[in-house]
């Protein structure tokens, strides 16, 4: 399927997660779509865990510092 923007013909077969630009104004396709947000959650969830891991980490920490004021 083609979009007429701005002049120029485009085409979403041409589209993929690498040229793909947020800022665009065409809609992207559901294949880069769907990757788009795969990303994005894969990301959260790599960030979750991470700041999991510091959370117990500073509670940990926190605990022992309690622990050896008294």
């Amino acid at each position: 399927m083609c979009i007429f923007a701005a002049r120029n013909i485009k085409c979403k077969e041409d589209m993929s997660i690498d040229t793909y630009k947020l800022t665009s104004m065409e809609e992207p396709t559901d294949e880069v779509l769907s990757q788009l947000m795969r990303e994005a959650a894969e990301e959260a969830a790599k960030k979750r865990t991470e700041a999991t891991a510091q959370f117990f980490s500073q509670l940990k920490s926190d605990a022992q510092k309690i622990e050896a004021s008294w």
